[in-house]
């Protein structure tokens, strides 16, 4: 199986990205902003511990003295109550900000990924927008409520700590700090590699997502092609790249800590060496109790430097999912309403439908032109006036462009040059749900949601009565089977309609579509997958759902489009006959041939099916 390559972002760390991430995490900034001021207090009191232990030595063990004792230990527990208040309040607001940024985040995903239109999901895998919502999304999460925590009481409690070193004695505190340099080249080195490493995870991430995704899809197919075991190796192949970048990365990350805890322990020896003989020698510059306060900060100024170190490499981490979120966030889409039509009639989330026209359903394609991303063509200064209320079929070979001009009536995609016109209107001055939301599209392949079969006919209108949705399956035939389910109306379909046979489903499909009284309706291919019996069932619901509303029917089967208003052969983007059954019949042209050669297939079935019974 051949995976989409994901194209690279940045090189580096791109402060930039985080700051556009920060615009989509908006509603929680209040919260990050109390759990950082949180974490400010708390370095203040680890700053302030050392201090403590500095004059407990002094003042009481050296001196031998106890008075103001119980002084000094209610500022000592006090500290302590404070430190632990602002650690209970930090892991509080961080958990909520975290399970807050994750539901925000995924929320402006799925409502862009509503949005787009279908090109996108022409060019971009399932699997890779699953893990996007599925695994990139709660990294960010995780990084921004705790790893910038974590960032922020680290740099608070170093510049708090490198403050009071400095103020109790600057030779000793330029020996602790002079190991920082080394550790900032050591960074740089680290980074390139760390997140180069990291990008390859989340990319193979993506590409084994996708690989789960199409071996779930396609199980029947790789059963009957007895594919199981060639796709258990491209999968192990995939696994491996993901392993060897981890595995990698993960090396590098776990060097760079030891690297850091080494340069501590180097700091901390020379400020017991340079310390401890200025208390024996000059004990009046350095005290007991300063030295012991050195050796503690000494030691404890290195653990947040460890800790910016692996948030360091966590954001590198965490930036390749920050790429690819931030990259599905800012897709435009390129089919979407001009700000003036959006003003008028509203959006597709909010829209306001007291502006919208009523529709009858004429409609004309005006030299219209179109060809997909790739750059193949597929019409060519098409033309075409459909009356409302008027049925068209369409027909002619795959590829020829059947479906496209479906497509371009709905707005799936849009004209690449000259216009569609609603009843009169080019369609791009008005809002795309006011022409969806008078769309009925019942597809060869029809999905079902998981849920009732109740639930699936009313997705066509959702406060459709109980009453309204059996008259819509009645109309289609459908109550038949429906009362034979166990549980009836309230009998689930399971995931995809997977628990019903493709007829039953299309015949759900054909209800949600007819229940929403749509003015224009499209068939694609509706009743080529189904049995005799059920495209009878079919055909008589069709001649009564489409009285009075504008219809296009792509036709596999002839036999099903003969009481067409016109029939349209399309062939290479063009018409080239048209006309009603009869007078296409008439022309003896290539309807004629098509026509004739299904009508043979379908005696010979019939008289292969009889001889066989």
């Amino acid at each position: 199986m051949q995976q989409q390559q994901e194209k690279d972002f940045t090189r580096r760390l791109d402060a930039g990205l985080w700051l556009r991430l920060a615009g989509y995490i908006k509603p929680y900034r209040r919260l990050l902003l109390i759990s950082a001021a949180t974490l400010i207090v708390s370095a203040l009191c680890d700053t302030l511990f050392p201090l403590l232990t500095r004059e407990a030595l002094d003042r009481f063990v050296i001196a031998g003295q106890a008075g103001g004792l119980a002084g000094f230990a209610a500022r000592y527990a006090a500290a302590i109550l404070v430190q632990a208040a602002c650690i209970f309040a930090n892991s509080w607001l961080s958990g909520r900000a975290e399970c807050g940024i994750n539901r925000h985040i995924r929320l402006l995903g799925f409502r862009r990924l509503s949005e787009l239109p279908f090109s996108y999901y022409d060019q971009t895998p399932v699997g890779y927008i699953i893990a996007r919502m599925t695994s990139d999304i709660p990294r960010l999460g995780e990084t921004v409520a705790w790893g910038l925590n974590d960032l922020i009481w680290s740099g608070g409690y170093i510049l708090i700590t490198a403050a009071a070193m400095f103020m109790l004695d600057a030779r000793l505190a330029l020996i602790v700090l002079a190991v920082v340099p080394v550790i900032a080249v050591a960074a740089v080195w680290f980074q390139k590699r760390i997140l180069a490493g990291y990008r390859t995870v989340r990319k193979t991430n993506s590409r084994i997502t996708g690989a789960f995704n199409e071996g779930i899809m396609g199980a029947r197919t790789t059963k009957t092609l007895r594919r199981e075991r060639a796709n258990c190796e491209e999968f192990a192949q995939l696994t491996r790249i993901m392993r060897s970048a981890s595995v990698r990365a993960a090396v590098l990350s776990a060097l760079f800590m030891p690297i850091v805890t080494s340069l501590g322990a180097v700091a901390t020896a020379l400020v017991l060496w340079k310390g401890g003989q200025d208390v024996f020698h000059v004990p009046q510059l350095v005290s007991v109790g300063t030295l012991a306060a050195f050796v503690q900060y000494a030691t404890g100024i290195f653990e947040p430097i460890s800790n910016i170190a692996r948030i360091f490499a966590d954001l590198q981490a965490s930036q390749a999912a920050a790429e690819r979120v931030v990259s599905m966030l800012e897709t435009e889409p390129e089919i979407a309403d001009t700000p003036e039509v959006v003003e008028r009639f509203g959006d597709s989330f909010e829209p306001r439908r007291e502006n919208w026209p009523d529709i009858r359903g004429d409609i004309e394609f005006d030299h219209v032109s179109f060809h997909y991303s790739t750059g193949e063509e597929v019409l060519s200064d098409f033309s075409l006036k459909v009356s409302a209320g008027q049925t068209v079929a369409l027909v002619g070979e795959t590829g020829s462009g059947k479906s496209t001009i479906v497509n371009l009536v709905c707005r799936f995609y849009e004209p690449a040059q000259g216009r569609i016109l609603i009843d009169g209107v080019d369609y791009r001055e008005r809002s795309i749900l006011w022409l969806q939301s008078h769309l009925g599209y019942v597809l060869q392949q029809p999905h079902l949601f998981s849920g009732t079969v109740r639930e699936n006919i009313r997705f066509g209108r959702l406060d459709a009565t109980d009453e309204e949705v059996e008259r819509a399956a009645r109309m289609v035939g459908a109550e038949d089977f429906i009362l034979k389910l166990e549980g009836g109306y309230d009998a689930q379909v399971g995931e995809g309609g997977g628990r019903l046979s493709t007829g039953q489903k299309q015949l759900i499909s054909f209800a949600r579509a007819l229940i929403a009284n749509p003015a224009i309706f499209i068939l694609d291919e509706a009743t080529s997958s189904v049995d005799a019996e059920t495209e009878q069932k079919l055909q008589a619901a069709i001649a009564a759902a489409l009285e009075g509303r504008t219809s296009f029917i792509i036709a596999h089967r002839l036999s099903t489009i003969r009481s067409a208003d016109v029939i349209l052969v399309i062939r290479g983007g063009r018409i080239v006959e048209r006309g009603t059954h009869r007078e296409l019949l008439k022309q003896r042209g290539y309807y004629y041939r098509l026509y004739v050669n299904q009508f043979r297939e379908e005696k010979s079935r019939e008289a292969w099916e009889r001889a066989r019974a």
